[in-house]
């Protein structure tokens, strides 16, 4: 069988391969760790461009980082608080960061170091954040129960709703529609109508807290997180939104909490794959439909792994608390 071989680059060091490797099934990875453009943990990554990445981290700051090169190109300073979530809109520069000091502020790549908007009303940190498909709306989500849906160019709140325990971890517009689907601390998921702006479905409740969402790319799917410790709980779940509420399977095999779990982009002919990340300090690779994994990585020494981006189908970054971002590269092992 193959192996996961983990290498450590920062920048011009190389630590040894056997360095805090584990080996599980059938992929071999390289793993780059580069050097850290954040003063502190990193909470939240997503991609900006095919070269790009934004993270935010507990040093407050927004950072835009080429990690094909293994550079800092940008570092946007503006909340007084951590960074909780970082979110881009595809196709242009616009980049929007939640932080726990309540608001939300957009950026633009190409306009200075100053935010261009600033979304405030929120009571308590603010965890959530999804940009409509047309890219006209901003829905937030917040611990202080609140869903809002502001308008990008006015940054003016439009609709607001609260809805008793929502404590919401995080919220993803479901693409190609008006559907919004949010995660909780009360271990539920509601989808919502954003013209409506009401709870359309509200899912079973699991037994753990739901930590993070994602919706694949036909809308047809939804994969959450869940909390847990001992291995109970701790799992990601593969749920049917065409039937809300229909678990399909259940991705089991973290030790502790699950915080983050991603649809990984499919190429043409290739399997359908589930990615997740753990406070175990490890990344799981899962074929979507039988939920048998396919590949564990352990990054010991990372800390909490918090937050996956997937850059295309054979690689993804992973945010860490301890050793900052690493660029996950899976290869098919050969036989």
């Amino acid at each position: 069988m193959g192996k996961l071989q983990s290498k450590f680059r920062k920048r011009s060091d190389l630590y040894r391969a056997s360095k805090g490797e584990k080996a599980d099934t059938t992929f071999d990875s390289q793993v780059m760790q580069y050097e850290p453009a954040h003063q502190g943990s990193i909470n939240t990554v997503t991609n900006l461009s095919p070269d790009l990445c934004v993270s935010g981290g507990s040093d407050q700051a927004v950072v835009v980082y080429d990690w094909k090169q293994g550079r800092m190109c940008q570092s946007f300073q503006g909340h007084n608080r951590e960074v909780t979530k970082v979110l881009c809109y595809a196709g242009s520069t616009w980049i929007f960061s939640a932080s726990r000091d309540k608001t939300v502020l957009m950026w633009d790549l190409n306009q200075g170091d100053e935010p261009i908007q600033e979304f405030c009303g929120h009571e308590l940190v603010v965890n959530g954040l999804a940009i409509s498909p047309e890219g006209r709306k901003l829905c937030t989500g917040s611990r202080d129960n609140w869903m809002c849906l502001w308008d990008i160019e006015s940054a003016k709140c439009e609709q607001r709703q609260n809805v008793s325990r929502n404590l919401v971890t995080h919220v993803c517009w479901v693409p190609g529609s008006s559907s919004i689907v949010q995660t909780s601390e009360d271990k539920t998921i509601r989808v919502w109508d954003s013209r409506a702006w009401q709870v359309t479905n509200t899912f079973p409740a699991k037994q753990y807290i739901q930590t993070h969402c994602d919706v694949s790319p036909n809308g047809n799917y939804l994969v959450s997180s869940s909390n847990g410790f001992g291995g109970q709980g701790c799992e990601a779940t593969l749920w049917d939104l065409r039937q809300p509420g229909c678990k399909v399977v259940e991705y089991r095999g973290h030790l502790q909490t699950a915080a983050c779990c991603m649809f990984l982009p499919t190429p043409p002919g290739g399997p359908v794959q589930v990615a997740t990340s753990s406070h175990d300090g490890s990344v799981k690779i899962w074929d979507q439909n039988t939920a048998v994994c396919l590949g564990t990585l352990y990054l010991d020494g990372s800390g909490p792994l918090v937050c996956l981006a997937p850059t295309d189908s054979n690689s993804l970054l992973c945010a860490s608390f301890n050793n900052g971002l690493h660029h996950i590269q899976l290869v098919v092992a050969r036989f």
